[in-house]
């Protein structure tokens, strides 16, 4: 009964909401990470602009833990008016599900996707007293000393958590797993060398990188980093095949009227197609890459089924 009536409130709320302007109030949109990670970098670029294009203010909402869960179960259970949205994250709707035994939110059939906004690499990087400087370096080192690595993981499940497992498992290494509360909590214990090494979104590491507070290793893609171009991939450095990207969207509630998310998507368009976001994105190490709601729909089901198939593989443990 409780939950009939939850979907009849819900109902009426979004159906109101189709009936007068759109957006009629700050829009709140829920990053299911802590400040300071590429995620929140890059939907902070996007948001910025989207407040510009549809005349108000969208409010960046950070809800990090349980590898971006804890965000995304706030956002499934929001009113489906238009003014709540996840920026949802490769690992909320990839990695995450497969990866969790127990989760508040359906991936799938909880939201409706409305534009991917970007793809991201990560790259492994070290804190600079780390001895290895190369990937056949690290898994030498890791093979000599079994469990002396701590791996700084933004969460079970995270990009980052997924992408280290990976690559252990790959490169038949074994490391200390450590997790933190989101990619920039795991990127301060880099610094602060309480982890030696880490996948970090390119956005979030690159600067640090440059500064020379850490050190490049290789970086995830079938390809090198336009942002990064000095640094080499993972599979020409020793492990032949291995590849990870991210990437960051808009989603709604499910429920949210058609014509709410027609808007946010020709706005997300034209966000994305403009030259100081596009130029802010790759300066951050971020690959813009627009899909309206079709298209995003059917790349996250594709994407979806296919890291639950590694999940299964690789022999990845559910936390």
């Amino acid at each position: 009964m409780r939950v009939l009536l939850t979907a009849i409130v819900l109902a009426a709320a979004a159906s109101a909401a189709a009936a007068q302007p759109y957006p009629s109030r700050p829009i709140r949109m829920i990053l299911p990470n802590p400040p300071g990670g590429a995620n929140d970098i890059v939907g902070r670029i996007v948001a910025q602009k989207l407040s510009t294009i549809l005349g108000q203010q969208l409010v960046v909402d950070n809800r990090g833990g349980a590898g971006g869960a804890i965000g995304a179960e706030i956002a499934a259970s929001a009113v489906p008016d238009g003014h709540t949205l996840l920026a949802a994250t490769f690992a909320t709707h990839t990695t995450v599900p497969h990866l969790h035994k127990k989760i508040a939110y359906d991936p799938l059939g909880g939201f409706v996707p409305i534009a991917l906004f970007a793809v991201q690499y990560s790259m492994l990087s070290a804190h600079p007293g780390f001895p290895p400087n190369t990937v056949k370096d690290l898994i030498a080192y890791a093979k000599a000393k079994p469990g002396a690595i701590n791996y700084a993981s933004a969460g079970p499940g995270s990009t980052s958590d997924f992408t280290g497992r990976m690559f252990a498992k790959t490169a038949d290494i074994q490391f200390t797993l450590v997790h933190y509360k989101g990619g920039g909590p795991a990127i301060t214990a880099l610094l602060a060398g309480e982890a030696q090494i880490n996948f970090g979104p390119i956005p979030a590491t690159a600067p640090l990188v440059r500064g020379g507070r850490l050190k490049a290793i290789a970086v995830s893609g079938t390809t090198r980093s336009v942002a990064m171009p000095d640094v080499p991939t993972v599979s020409e450095s020793g492990v032949p095949g291995f590849s990870a990207s991210a990437w960051v969207g808009l989603m709604a509630p499910v429920g949210t009227p058609r014509p709410i998310i027609e808007k946010l998507a020709a706005a997300a368009k034209e966000a994305l197609e403009s030259g100081d976001v596009r130029e802010q994105l790759i300066k951050a190490g971020a690959e813009p890459a627009f899909k309206p709601p079709q298209p995003f729909a059917q790349f996250v089901r594709e994407e979806y089924e296919r890291y639950g198939k590694l999940v299964r593989e690789l022999g990845l443990k559910a936390l």
